[in-house]
């Protein structure tokens, strides 16, 4: 809303739209200037507010009122009953806070606070498992990135509240001696969805691209073959209706080494520390080549890379979320959640690439 799209009136402040809604009319606002700064606000329409110049003016006359009124209220005394209040209301929320670490407490209310955020977008996921077996869709999601990088949270946030028998998760070991021999597409095919199903792979075809070729698991022949027919590859799955999301977790070398000193120290999470996790932080670089290849040569047209910065976990997977969600429209969708991809933690393959040329610190 800029004054180019508005006239004068005779009132001064007063202006109003040089088009006309169909439906509400000609648009009033008022701007003016009180004690050094600026105010802009919308007062109606001519035809649904039933607005005149005149009458324009006077909601302009007193919303000006209203601000001089606030600036020269005098302060309101402390109301100590209600302070007290409150604070007895934390206290019994709370319990005995005192006897719980400090950052573990503020932990504990943010997640509290990510949850609820959360759920509001869990709710779209359901409405889109539903939309999939009505129209009898087939989706598949690609989790990959680097180990501790916050994929198989992501997974579970996603597929938390969904209908168990119209999703999978697959998450595949080390091939076997068949695998071995087989075309090497054959062992994630076999996994694939069928009519209103939705896949999510925990790491998936591109170990080929990244964790196969730096610790020797294939021959530079193979790794070469499969850049070379990825993209080929994926484009036919494209063709047959599939929709294919690749979401690629780029977490910091600062936070995975974070992370791995959380899985050593933590009795809970010690179960996912492994001889590989031990190896990453000395293979970054030659992670980081692969990465930058895998980007650069297998991002295309009809199989797009989304890069989702995951030091933050919670705000990586609200993006990985959204970019699942606007992969297709459903019924009934929320349009008043926020579906924008917030480019702090949603990165362009491009963006990625340039600053991979410049650091390697992700």
């Amino acid at each position: 809303m800029t004054l180019k799209d508005f006239n004068k009136t005779d009132y001064r402040g007063l202006y109003i739209s040089k088009k006309e809604h169909k439906d509400f009319g000609k648009k009033y606002v008022a701007r003016f200037q009180l004690r050094k700064k600026r105010y802009m606000k919308v007062l109606g329409y001519t035809i649904i507010d039933k607005l005149d110049h005149t009458k324009a003016f006077a909601l302009l006359q007193e919303y000006k009122q209203s601000i001089i009124n606030k600036k020269t209220e005098k302060p309101k005394k402390t109301d100590y009953k209600n302070i007290s209040d409150e604070c007895a209301f934390m206290k019994e929320l709370l319990g005995d806070y005192k006897s719980i670490d400090l950052e573990v407490l503020k932990k504990g209310i943010q997640k509290i606070y990510d949850y609820e955020e959360m759920k509001q977008y869990q709710t779209e996921l359901i409405k889109l498992q539903k939309h999939l077996e009505k129209t009898n869709k087939k989706m598949i999601v690609l989790f990959e990135g680097r180990d501790a990088s916050g994929k198989g949270g992501a997974i579970r946030r996603i597929t938390r509240y969904m209908n168990s028998r119209h999703y999978r998760v697959v998450a595949l070991g080390k091939p076997t001696e068949t695998q071995k021999n087989q075309w090497f597409f054959q062992k994630y095919i076999e996994h694939f969805p069928t009519g209103g199903e939705m896949v999510l792979f925990d790491r998936s075809w591109y170990n080929r691209a990244m964790v196969e070729p730096v610790f020797g698991f294939c021959t530079p022949e193979q790794y070469e073959i499969f850049m070379e027919d990825v993209n080929s590859f994926e484009h036919d799955l494209v063709r047959q209706d599939i929709i294919l999301i690749k979401l690629y977790f780029s977490v910091s070398k600062a936070e995975q080494l974070a992370r791995f000193q959380s899985r050593k120290e933590d009795p809970l999470k010690q179960w996912k520390l492994s001889e590989v996790d031990l190896q990453a932080q000395d293979l970054w670089d030659e992670f980081s080549e692969k990465k930058y290849e895998m980007l650069r040569r297998t991002n295309s047209k009809s199989a797009p890379w989304h890069i989702v910065r995951s030091d933050d976990k919670h705000k990586a997977r609200i993006e990985a979320v959204k970019i699942i969600l606007n992969s297709i429209e459903y019924e009934n969708k929320n349009y008043a959640l926020d579906f924008k991809p917030n480019d702090k933690y949603n990165i362009s393959v491009p963006k990625e690439l340039s600053r991979m040329r410049k650091k390697r610190d992700y």
